[in-house]
């Protein structure tokens, strides 16, 4: 029995990286359409340096950048595309999506979005800040994240879980301009990326178990599908 579980956890633990990989390869195609070169792209090397400290393999990450640059026969456009509503009880989400085809995600959004609530474009976005987000930890003995997060340029921090795990939050302009800054003052960035904050976001605590059980199988079913990148939820914690 202990061999069978083992190897379902390998299972799934390499289900998970590939999915890792596929949403870092779309990203770094989208990225690329301004130019295949990270040296001259703030945004494809912000995902070129993410997906090369997750190990992603380099003929994985090339083959990437020229789909998303037009190089070759096999150059791919993805087009991203944002879904706003409700998770079950009024929590607010906002998926994002990259997808080759929205008259095939569209449709598929609909289904998942019917235990919730499917809105509008702005329905739900008014209640969430556009910001940059750099996940970092500490490099060096006695880094101090808020000395770094003013002296880097970063508008707030929030500190997580692990010990010295700190998220770094930036106006979208200065993402590329913070994460360049923060090795500086004695932390690694983990990862960056343009994301969406709650303003006002529901305690787990206001709801019953049943119910935040709820809204986790919803997210988690949505998580899930083959075009999502990122899920940002109006749920505290």
């Amino acid at each position: 029995m202990g061999a069978q579980w083992k190897a379902k956890g390998k299972e799934i633990a390499a289900n998970a990286r590939g999915r890792l990989f596929g949403r870092l390869a779309k990203d770094i195609m989208v990225a690329a359409r301004s130019g295949a070169d990270p040296a001259s792209n703030a945004r494809l090397r912000l995902v070129v340096e993410q997906a090369r400290k997750v190990s992603m393999p380099k003929d994985t990450l090339d083959r990437a950048i020229k789909k998303g640059a037009g190089i070759g026969s096999d150059a791919v456009q993805f087009e991203r595309v944002i879904y706003e509503g409700y998770a079950p009880h009024r929590v607010a989400v906002m998926v994002e999506c990259l997808t080759d085809n929205v008259n095939r995600t569209a449709p598929e959004m609909r289904v998942l979005f019917r235990k919730g609530q499917l809105g509008t474009s702005g329905s739900v976005a008014w209640d969430f800040d556009h910001v940059g987000m750099i996940d970092a930890e500490p490099a060096a003995a006695g880094a101090d994240a808020e000395l770094a997060a003013i002296e880097a340029g970063a508008q707030a921090l929030e500190t997580g879980d692990e010990e010295g795990a700190t998220l770094f939050l930036t106006d979208p302009a200065d993402l590329d301009l913070v994460s360049r800054a923060l090795p500086g003052q004695g932390f690694r960035v983990v990862s960056a990326k343009l994301g969406y904050r709650p303003k006002n976001p529901v305690k787990p605590a206001d709801l019953s178990p049943e119910q935040l059980e709820e809204v986790e199988a919803f997210l988690a079913a949505i998580d899930n599908h083959d075009d999502v990148q990122n899920v940002y939820v109006g749920l505290a914690g």
